[in-house]
């Protein structure tokens, strides 16, 4: 389970928003989305919303929409 997103991670997957494959590091201790700071409500969205990981590019892409329609 990722700490940041709330979901299980997959080591090698396709990313079910935008389909890309990409590697989540989350079980060799680091991935990018560490970085990526979410806040509860829209982890819970997430994931509810897909089943798995989504890519760093899906993430960033996601929470800077989130930040956009919150001014």
């Amino acid at each position: 389970m990722n700490e940041n997103t709330g979901i299980s991670a997959e080591s090698n997957a396709a990313c079910p928003r935008c389909s890309q494959p990409f590697h989540c590091g989350a079980s060799d201790a680091h991935c990018d989305c560490f970085d990526l700071k979410l806040d509860a409500p829209m982890r819970e969205q997430l994931a509810s919303q897909y089943a798995g990981c989504l890519c760093i590019a899906c993430l960033r892409e996601l929470k800077q929409q989130a930040t956009a329609g919150k001014t």
